[in-house]
C-alpha cells in the first residue's frame, strides 16, 4: 500500500470504521500527512470526515498518531476536532471533522501572511495541557554547538512545529493548523522560527521573514542568542537530513533557506 492512498478496500478496515462512518459514499485520497499511511476525505452515511490511519505496530508513526489523538482536545481552538478514533491489531484510525479550507500561500506579497501570523499567535496562546507536560522538545538537541544551548530550547509553550503551507489551512471565516503529529513542550519562539525558514524557502529575504515573525509575541519576547542557537542547530539538522536523502529536493531547499538565515544573523560558519 502506498502512502496517501484512499482507505483500502479490505473488509477488515471498513468493519473497523463502519460504526463511526456508516456506509461509505466516497473516499478521496488527500496529499500530505507524511506520518500517515492513509489520509483521505471520506463521505459516508454519518457525514464527511478527514481520516488518518497508520499500522498498529511499534514505531514513530504509531507514537505520532497517538500524540495527535491525545492533544486534540487542547488544540481544538485552532484545529479540526477529533470526532472518533478506533483501533484493531492492524490499524489505528482517527476521524476528524471536515473543514473547508485551502493551503496557505507563503510567497512574498501573499494576502495570507497576516492570517498565518495570527494563527501562530493563536497557537502560542494555547495553554500547555497536562498530557504534554513530559513531551519535551529535544529534536534539535544533538545539533547544537554546545550542549548548554539545549537549555535555550526548553520552555512551557505548547509547540506545533510542523509549519508549512499545506498544514495551515485558510477558509472563508477561519484558519486551522492541521496534522498535529508531534506536539511538544518547549520555548515559544521555536514555532515562529520555523516559520522564518519556511518563508525564506518561499522567496522572502531573511529580513522580510523575520519581520513577519516579529508579529508573533513569542518571537518578540525571545532571547536573540537563543534564536541564533536554534538557527544554527536547524541548519545542521537540515544538512544531515539532506545528506541522507539527496533525492529529496525539498530538503535541499530547506538547507538553502536555513543557510541564508544564519548568514543574515551573522552566525559564524565555523562549526556549521
Amino acid at each position: 500500500m502506498t502512502t496517501h492512498e484512499a482507505p483500502p478496500s479490505r473488509s477488515d478496515f471498513w468493519a473497523l470504521v463502519h460504526p463511526h462512518t456508516g456506509d461509505l459514499t466516497h473516499a478521496r485520497p488527500v496529499p500530505g500527512g507524511h506520518s500517515s499511511d492513509v489520509t483521505a476525505l471520506v463521505e459516508c452515511a454519518k457525514g464527511r470526515f478527514f481520516v488518518k490511519a497508520v499500522p498498529n505496530r511499534p514505531g514513530g508513526r504509531r507514537d505520532s498518531i497517538t500524540r495527535e489523538q491525545l492533544i486534540n482536545e487542547a488544540v481544538r481552538p485552532v484545529s479540526p476536532a477529533l470526532r472518533w478514533h478506533t483501533e484493531s491489531d492492524e490499524w489505528i484510525v482517527l476521524g476528524f471533522e471536515f473543514v473547508e479550507g485551502r493551503p496557505s500561500e507563503f510567497a512574498p506579497g501573499s494576502p495570507d501572511l497576516p492570517t498565518v501570523v495570527g494563527l501562530l499567535n493563536r497557537i502560542g496562546g494555547l495553554k500547555l495541557p497536562e498530557v504534554a507536560q513530559d513531551w519535551d522538545e529535544t529534536r534539535w538537541d544533538r545539533f547544537v554547538a554546545n550542549e548548554a544551548d539545549t537549555a535555550l530550547f526548553r520552555g512551557d509553550a505548547l509547540l506545533y512545529t510542523d509549519i508549512n503551507p499545506g498544514n495551515l489551512l485558510i477558509g472563508d471565516r477561519d484558519a486551522w493548523a492541521v496534522d498535529w503529529a508531534w506536539p511538544t513542550r518547549g520555548a515559544g519562539f521555536i514555532d515562529p522560527a520555523r516559520l522564518v525558514v519556511q518563508l525564506i524557502a518561499a522567496g522572502h529575504s531573511p529580513r522580510s521573514a523575520e519581520d513577519w515573525a516579529a508579529g508573533c509575541t513569542a518571537w518578540v519576547n525571545a532571547d536573540p542568542g537563543a534564536i541564533d542557537a536554534f538557527a544554527a542547530a536547524n541548519l545542521r539538522m537540515n544538512r544531515r537530513f539532506a545528506d541522507r536523502n539527496p533525492e529529496a529536493s525539498w530538503l535541499t531547499a530547506m538547507v538553502a533557506a536555513a543557510q541564508a538565515w544564519t548568514d543574515h544573523r551573522g552566525i559564524p560558519e565555523t562549526g556549521l
